[in-house]
Formats: structure tokens, C-alpha cells, sequence
């Protein structure tokens, strides 16, 4: 399974930013996949994660700014993430979980600043 993550950028402080990760290879039945991030000098966090039959849990991190969606057609996996501030500035990487096995994609860098 290979993940590829996209939509990272640099967005100013209240700004909106959209993250999309693409899983390939084989894929089948029941699956997670989700969002973490990694801030400099911070463990990395759950942002946010979903079922293929679309139960979503929230971290901490992002809670109440972010909204998690899936489109199992595509195995693709998007974060909505709104009313971003400077410390949310991180790596965010896409993971999926398949069989008890995880599978991490490469991460995308969120810049939060004006």
C-alpha cells in the first residue's frame, strides 16, 4: 500500500486548508485512514481519523476546525481544516490501518503564518 499526500502549503493565520492522500496497491474490505501531525520539537498527534463505512474520530489537535471525509471509490481521504493558527504549523502525515498493519504516506508541510 503507498500513500500520497497533497495540499500542504503555506496558508496565513484564519485561513482554510484542504489536505487529500491517495491510497494505492492492495486495498480491500475494512480499513482506516486518517491524519497526524508532527509540530517541530512535538510528539506526533492524531489530527483526525475515519472508517471506510465513515465513523470519524477527532483528535484533539484540530478538533471543532477540521472535518475528515473519505471517498472509497477513489481510496481517497481528504482534511478539511479551518481557522488555522500559527501552532498548528506541522508536518501532516496520512496513515492507513489495513489489517492491524499501519501504512504511512510521506507527509505534507502546513505553514501557518501572515
Amino acid at each position: 500500500v503507498q500513500l500520497q499526500a497533497s495540499g500542504g502549503g503555506l496558508v496565513q493565520p484564519g485561513g482554510s486548508l484542504r489536505l487529500s492522500c491517495e491510497a494505492s496497491g492492495s486495498i480491500f474490505s475494512r480499513n482506516v485512514m486518517g491524519w497526524y501531525r508532527q509540530a517541530p520539537g512535538k510528539q506526533l498527534e492524531l489530527v483526525a481519523d475515519i472508517t471506510n463505512d465513515g465513523v470519524a474520530n477527532y483528535g484533539d489537535a484540530l478538533k471543532g476546525r477540521s472535518t475528515i471525509s473519505r471517498d472509497n471509490n477513489d481510496n481517497t481521504v481528504y482534511l478539511q481544516m479551518d481557522s488555522l493558527k500559527p501552532e498548528d504549523t506541522a508536518v501532516y502525515y496520512c496513515k492507513m490501518n489495513l489489517n492491524w498493519k499501519d501504512y504511512w504516506g510521506r507527509g505534507t508541510l502546513v505553514t501557518v503564518s501572515s
